[in-house]
């Protein structure tokens, strides 16, 4: 299948968009990153693809439709990151954001239970606090797969908020909130956090 204009062959990772301007996160990283738009999926070539990142605006329902396409991917080798609050389940092994109910600020925290390399060298104080308010990192969680690596917990009860989990020969990484590569330009150690993804994306 012929490579579509909207995955030149230079980027191993691909952003799936819902169309609009150019990616912050591209223009950052435009030889390891490209965009594509999510209806544009099911025609796209990703033989020489590593990564897919899917956000918390992606149409789930059209993830869906391409569900069979994406766990290939996965299953094959590949690697996706997974944020937002998931209501239409696209891959084996995700479930339904639950998000939280009449929390405290002790359920807002995030606590360190497994060391991953996309979170080395991060403060959880920079994800946690961010201009004076807590809860932007994640206010809800997903019950993972069975045999999945907790990373981050949230909460007294260390609800899962991100994890990840093998599925076949590759990885999928879930993010219960917003973007993590939303932290592209941070002034904080947040920033780490899109290098470092991209860097274990590419690491197959």
């Amino acid at each position: 299948m012929p490579m579509t204009e909207h995955m030149p062959s230079i980027a191993s990772i691909v952003l799936l968009t819902m169309g609009g301007p150019e990616p912050l996160l591209v223009q950052h990283f435009r030889q390891r990153v490209c965009a594509l738009d999510v209806y544009d999926l099911p025609e796209a070539d990703l033989t020489n693809v590593r990564g897919l990142l899917i956000g918390m605006h992606c149409d789930q329902r059209q993830l869906q439709r391409t569900q069979t396409r994406l766990t290939e991917f996965v299953v094959h080798g590949g690697r996706v990151a997974v944020c937002g609050q998931i209501a239409h389940p696209f891959l084996p092994g995700l479930s339904r954001f639950t998000p939280l109910q009449n929390y405290c600020l002790e359920d807002l925290i995030v606590y360190e239970l497994a060391p991953h390399p996309v979170w080395n060298g991060v403060v959880l104080d920079d994800l946690i606090y961010r201009r004076g308010v807590v809860g932007f990192y994640g206010r809800g969680f997903h019950i993972p797969l069975a045999g999945a690596v907790v990373v981050n917990g949230l909460g007294l009860t260390r609800l899962p908020l991100d994890f990840v989990y093998r599925l076949g020969r590759g990885e999928v990484l879930v993010h219960g909130g917003n973007d993590l590569w939303g932290y592209v330009a941070d002034s904080t150690s947040a920033h780490r956090l899109t290098p470092q993804l991209l860097d274990w994306m590419e690491c197959v």
